[in-house]
Order: structure tokens, then C-alpha cells, then sequence
């Protein structure tokens, strides 16, 4: 594992918020589990690269790409990123570097399927006056 993609002071705040390994098997034990840092490894080369999971050199990272997204995806299901994001906000409160003068709100627009409530009536539903007889 390249010790660039996880440095020392990364892993201390993710390490603590990551949940316990599972307990192996004693029959049919499978393969050895990848260590949880090595896995974090994989993520972090995948999110500064952008290269495709399936296409990380496991000889660089130390995993595979599918090891990776597994366990981003097991950690994202116990809420690792939700923990960490507020350990950082919380530590960024206490040095008194948060600023939120400068802050943005994003949002999504999404089609109404079933219309919704509007000023004016559609078009379409607007009574045709009936042509007058000659």
C-alpha cells in the first residue's frame, strides 16, 4: 500500500468510526480479510484518480477495486461518512475555522410526474367556446 493515499492523520479520524470486522469462520475460513486501512487506500486512489474500480492496480493499492467498493459500500450502510463528516464540522467548531459566510445549499429538481398545484389552469383544460352558429 502506498502511504501517500492514507496518511497517518487520516486514519486516526477513520479509523475509531469504522465498525469491527466480522469474526471469521472456523470451518471454511476463506481468504484472509484485507485490512480495513489497505481497503481505505483502495477508495481514496479511486476518488483522487477517477479511475474505474474495476480497473485499480491492486499492486499499487494493495486490494482489489471490488474489495474496495465493498467496503465502501459496507461503510456507507453503517453510517462511517455521516460520523466522519460530523467529527469534522465538530473539530472545525472547536479551532474556530469554520466559516459560514460563504456557504452554498444544494438542491435537486425533479420532474412533477402528476403535475402539482399551479396560479393558472392548463391550457388543456380551459373550456373552448363553442363556434357560433351562422
Amino acid at each position: 500500500m502506498r502511504a501517500d493515499l492514507v496518511p497517518d492523520d487520516l486514519w486516526a479520524r477513520v479509523g475509531p468510526l469504522l465498525p469491527p470486522a466480522p469474526e471469521r469462520r472456523h470451518r471454511y475460513c476463506g481468504r484472509l480479510r484485507v485490512p480495513d486501512r489497505t481497503a481505505l487506500a483502495g477508495i481514496v486512489y479511486v476518488l483522487r484518480t477517477g479511475i474505474a474500480w474495476r480497473d485499480v492496480p491492486a499492486e499499487t493499492v494493495g486490494c482489489s477495486g471490488v474489495t474496495a467498493w465493498r467496503r465502501l459500500r459496507d461503510w456507507t450502510e453503517a453510517g462511517v461518512w455521516t460520523r466522519l463528516h460530523a467529527a469534522l464540522l465538530t473539530e472545525l467548531r472547536r479551532a474556530d475555522l469554520l466559516d459560514l459566510d460563504d456557504c452554498a445549499v444544494d438542491g435537486s429538481h425533479v420532474r412533477a410526474l402528476k403535475g402539482g398545484p399551479t396560479s393558472a389552469p392548463h391550457p388543456s383544460t380551459v373550456p373552448v367556446p363553442a363556434p357560433s352558429a351562422i
